[in-house]
Order: structure tokens, then C-alpha cells, then sequence
């Protein structure tokens, strides 16, 4: 009676063993069946600038509920496209990723609308030692000499500048810093023509900021009489004021009067 009473619950155990199974397989079926369809994604990294070619390329399954805005279906239609972001492997190909059709590859390929790009001279320092990568912002610092090097000047000139590109590296995702002779920044055409006098006139820097940072700081700039606490003594303020008494042996003496370089004669 006992060993039929066992074998009864095995056989229970079993038959429930056997439903859970039938109905996880139905709830995977379900999950596998899912509506998906392909789209084109980044086959591996591709830096920005890149003209695509259907080797740089490949399609996947993606759920048809939540495919992205302005994703491809057929790899033929980006071929010879410019992506102006960097892409990682398995991203998807986006519309507002890439430059307008016709857009030649490279940097000109990354300009935003309305904007230009123009390349300045730096060194390791200038270039904030290498660390104004591709995708930093940064400010335009111009030092100018005036009076044979009496009284030079700092300032300020141009805020929130995007740096395009340093030396020939349109690359984005690297974080080891590189020293280079150029930098090129996207400007606006009043940038661009402030920027190619500052670089006329004096000594231009980058001062890399914060990239989440878009507050603006007006200066005045500073010169060496500021930076080193001094008081600005003018010509005027040298000017004094001397009288002096001449006796010329008659009985109207004369009055010589001094003012700084001139001298003026008066009869007492």
C-alpha cells in the first residue's frame, strides 16, 4: 500500500514536471516569435568623418515596436554617406547621424550648417598640453604687446569654441593627451574674422572648459599693472606746478613758472 502510494507521487511529480516544462517552452516560442525586423547597424567603430562603405556595415533582428527614428533598412542606401558622429560597433545607423547625401568625407563632412572651420598654430602649452581633443569646447585666450612690450594685455576673445580636429585626428574617443602643432576649431564667419586678427596681433591660447559648463565670463582683460597690483601713474598726474623768483636787478622782479616741460615768464 505504501510503495503504490509512492509511486503515485512520482508519477504526479513527473506529469507536473512535464506541464511546467510544455508551458516554458510555449512562453520561449512566444518570446522568440516576437515581430522583429532588420536593420542597419555599425559593423565596428567607425570614427567620425568615415565615407561608409558596406564592408564598415551589417544588419540585425531589432524589435519592430522600438525601432529608432530614422534607421535603415538596406545597407545599399548609406553607401558613400559621412558619418558626423562617432559610431560604435552594433549602433544603430541613423539619419541625424549622418551628413547631408553628397557630402564629401573628411572634415568638411563634420562642419555644422552655418558654421566654418579654421586651423591655428599651437605648441604643447598653447594647446592646453595636449589634452583640446576632438569634441572639447574651449576659450580663445590672446596676449598682445603694445608699447614696444611696456604694457601687454590678456584677454579673452572667443567663448565655447568646438575643437573639430587636432593636427590631422578628427577622432573623438581618445583620452591620451597629443602634441601638436594645429588645432582646428568651428567657428562662425564673425569668429572666424575675429580669430584671424587676434592671431595677427598677438599670441593666441586655448583655455579648456568644462563641457556641461555654457555660462559666458566677460573680462576686461588684464595687463601686467593689474596682475602685479601696480597703480597707473600718468603723464598728468607727474605734471607739477614750480614758481620761481628771478631777481633781473630792476625794480619789477620776474616770475618763472613750471609746468612739467613748459616754462612760462611773468612780471611780479
Amino acid at each position: 500500500m505504501r510503495n503504490a502510494r509512492g509511486i503515485g507521487m512520482i508519477i504526479v511529480s513527473l506529469l507536473l514536471g512535464v506541464a511546467a516544462m510544455i508551458v516554458a517552452g510555449r512562453w520561449i516560442n512566444q518570446q522568440v516569435n516576437i515581430d522583429a525586423s532588420r536593420i542597419v547597424v555599425a559593423a565596428q567603430d567607425i570614427n567620425v568623418g568615415t565615407r561608409l562603405t558596406p564592408d564598415l556595415l551589417t544588419t540585425i533582428d531589432w524589435p519592430s515596436g522600438s525601432i529608432p527614428a530614422g534607421s535603415f533598412h538596406d545597407i545599399k542606401l548609406l553607401d558613400s554617406r559621412v558619418n558626423k558622429v562617432n559610431l560604435h560597433r552594433g549602433e544603430p545607423l541613423l539619419d541625424a547621424k549622418l551628413a547631408p547625401e553628397g557630402t564629401a568625407g573628411g572634415l568638411s563632412g563634420v562642419i555644422a550648417d552655418g558654421k566654418r572651420a579654421i586651423t591655428v598654430r599651437v605648441n604643447d602649452v598653447v594647446g592646453v598640453a595636449g589634452f583640446a581633443l576632438p569634441g572639447n569646447l574651449v576659450d580663445i585666450l590672446v596676449n598682445i604687446k603694445e608699447d614696444n612690450n611696456k604694457n601687454p594685455i590678456s584677454k579673452i576673445v572667443l567663448e565655447q569654441i568646438l575643437v573639430l580636429a587636432v593636427a590631422q585626428d578628427l577622432g573623438r574617443d581618445e583620452t591620451k593627451p597629443k602634441v601638436v602643432n594645429a588645432v582646428t576649431l568651428e567657428v562662425t564667419p564673425d569668429e572666424a574674422e575675429k580669430l584671424d586678427l587676434a592671431r595677427s596681433v598677438g599670441t593666441l591660447s586655448l583655455v579648456l572648459r568644462n563641457q556641461i559648463d555654457n555660462s559666458y565670463g566677460a573680462t576686461n582683460g588684464v595687463r601686467t599693472n593689474d596682475l602685479l597690483g601696480r597703480k597707473i601713474v600718468t603723464a598728468e598726474a607727474k605734471t607739477e606746478t614750480k614758481i620761481v623768483y628771478k631777481s633781473t636787478g630792476t625794480p619789477k622782479p620776474s616770475v618763472e613758472i613750471i609746468r612739467g616741460l613748459q616754462k612760462t615768464n611773468a612780471q611780479h
